[in-house]
């Protein structure tokens, strides 16, 4: 018996394929008619007319109402920027990450918001014979991981009510946060000191701290985070590790644009 995903793939693909179609076509003209579009792309009217409502819903596509004429919005133009933003923070992590690797031998994160979660952008592993589950473009929840909890922290708080609101809190481990009423005087905390912490929350027996990285305009874009086994753990490492951390990021967020940082 055939697989019903593999059923639905070739229509899934084709689908896709005119999605993108229609977008390149739209990124030729200022404005194009329904009519013109669909000979363009070689579809029929009623097709290309259902791809762009759907498109327009999701905001990538307008509609001037006297010409019924569409246009490509700059959505893509945002998530294009989006993704230069990260190759060019990553670039310049990399080397702080690589030192900090260096320094610590220990597994070392960069994670960036993304929605209701965390997605790590770089990553450097331990020198020690320890892998986590994380990996590049991993998504992680934002209440059980030190990344996450900085990156709230540093967000306005009517921000993190509406993102929090949103979010399931999905217990990982016996010491997961599991409501918002929990986690934000914690967020409180994190901004005071200047350091988040996952204490055993996200993985059984792996500790991580976490700082802020900032961009031009003083918003935490992302997050730096040192990564070890619990047994490794002490209140003299920690010191060390949050110095290091605050360093590394430091010279990052400067290189971003951003000459006052806090800590």
């Amino acid at each position: 018996m055939a697989n019903a995903d593999s059923d639905k793939q070739p229509d899934a693909v084709s689908s896709v394929m005119k999605v993108f179609g229609i977008l390149q076509a739209l990124g030729d003209e200022r404005e194009i008619g329904i009519t013109e579009l669909s000979q363009r792309v070689m579809m029929s009217k009623s097709t290309v007319y259902r791809f762009l409502q759907t498109m327009k819903a999701l905001g990538y596509v307008s509609q001037e109402g006297e010409t019924e004429k569409y246009a490509l919005t700059l959505k893509l133009f945002e998530l294009g920027a989006k993704s230069l933003q990260n190759v060019d923070l990553i670039r310049s992590a990399d080397v702080q990450m690589r030192e900090l690797s260096n320094r610590t031998r220990e597994t070392i994160h960069l994670g960036a918001l993304d929605e209701d979660g965390i997605v790590y952008i770089h990553k450097i592993d331990a020198m020690y014979n320890l892998r986590m589950y994380s990996r590049i473009g991993r998504r992680n929840p934002l209440h059980s991981t030190a990344i996450g909890k900085v990156l709230l922290a540093w967000r306005d708080r009517d921000e993190v009510a509406q993102i929090l609101s949103q979010i399931e809190f999905t217990r990982s481990t016996e010491h997961t946060l599991t409501s918002a009423a929990e986690l934000l005087p914690v967020l409180e905390r994190v901004r005071e000191q200047g350091y988040g912490e996952d204490a055993e929350e996200q993985e059984a027996g792996i500790r991580c701290i976490a700082v802020p990285v900032f961009d031009r305009f003083g918003v935490a874009i992302a997050g730096l985070s040192l990564s070890f086994p619990t047994l490794r753990f002490s209140e003299a490492a920690r010191e060390e590790y949050v110095a290091l951390l605050h360093v590394a990021a430091r010279r990052i967020s400067e290189q971003q644009g951003y000459h006052d940082y806090p800590f």
